[in-house]
């Protein structure tokens, strides 16, 4: 399994013309929704391309087990496909952990973008493979949106940009400075992994957690059951998303910063809030995960810097 010291396999960039392979590793998708994020791909400069069988639908899935690691192996093997991004996420994507074939993926890197349910892939990938993966945009919902896609970042984060940064502005938190690897994703799928073959991997890392819809007091145990699990140990730092929805009531007497503050306030790393990645309002904001990062809190202002380049970039010729 890759660590925070395993050298990344970092996958192509992806350039304008480039074809992007389609997947849906969990639930079934909409026909109208993926079209319309495809018209988003193809304004973006790209060419988008699926599968028929993205449509079948087993249960709450999109097809079987076996359609799904079928059809996300194939878009990695394909020399005419250059990025994979999931069609949406829902559930079902942890059934692929036992059915991908990992060296016909390690042989093919190529960029993978989701979030949500896909966090269980984009973790799994970069922790098994040492591929860079991408916490972001995805075809039916944020590409089928005018306002879904945050381009600086996708392109900075796709296109091979050697360093960048996400200056986000007025933010509260524990002040800071620290450098690590980015990883995380949805919260809930962070903590299912507890105690399966497939457990995440915090040490020296700048963790990104973000949820929708979760109460406090479900955020609350989460952040506890990594706690208790260790996983907060080796954490360099904490940053939070938008956390979109997450409340109690409209009128509840405390914050959800509260909250997370009574059990990540005390670790003695710098915590964020705020960074729109993944279940946002609008801008989904592509993050790279298994690449060295700044993290900053300081006077009221967060700062999160890509330290190095998340693609490979062909030398011209």
């Amino acid at each position: 399994m890759a660590s925070s010291t395993t050298p990344r396999i970092r996958p192509p960039a992806l350039r304008p013309g480039d074809t992007v392979g389609i997947v849906a590793p969990a639930s079934n998708v909409k026909r109208a929704d993926l079209e319309a994020g495809c018209e988003g791909l193809r304004r973006a400069g790209y060419r988008p391309f699926y599968f028929d069988s993205i449509f079948e639908q087993d249960l709450y899935f999109a097809g079987s087990v076996e359609r799904r690691a079928r059809e996300s192996e194939e878009m990695f093997s394909r020399e005419d496909v250059r990025a994979i991004v999931c069609a949406r996420g829902g559930y079902g994507a942890n059934y692929l952990l036992e059915a991908l074939r990992l060296d016909k993926i390690k042989a093919h890197p190529k960029v993978f973008v989701g979030y949500s349910d896909v966090t269980a892939l984009l973790t799994y990938l970069a922790d098994a493979t040492g591929l860079v993966t991408f916490h972001g945009p995805m075809v039916a919902k944020d590409w089928a949106r005018e306002d879904g896609v945050e381009m600086a970042s996708w392109q900075a984060a796709l296109a091979g940009a050697a360093a960048w940064e996400l200056n986000l502005g007025a933010g509260s938190g524990v002040s800071g400075w620290v450098e690590g690897i980015l990883y995380g994703g949805c919260l809930s799928i962070l903590v299912a992994s507890l105690g399966t073959p497939y457990e995440i991997r915090t040490e020296g890392t700048i963790l990104f957690l973000e949820d929708v819809a979760a109460k406090p007091y479900q955020i609350d145990r989460m952040l506890m059951q990594l706690m208790l699990a260790g996983k907060l140990d080796g954490v360099r730092g904490i940053v939070f998303g938008e956390m979109r929805d997450c409340l109690q009531t409209a009128n509840q007497g405390y914050t959800l910063e509260e909250v997370v503050l009574r059990i990540v306030g005390e670790l003695g790393v710098p915590v964020a809030y705020g960074v729109p990645s993944g279940h946002v309002t609008a801008g989904n904001i592509t993050l790279p995960i298994g690449v060295r990062a700044q993290l900053t809190v300081s006077g009221g202002q967060v700062s999160l810097k890509i330290l190095e380049g998340a693609v490979t970039v062909a030398e011209k010729s």
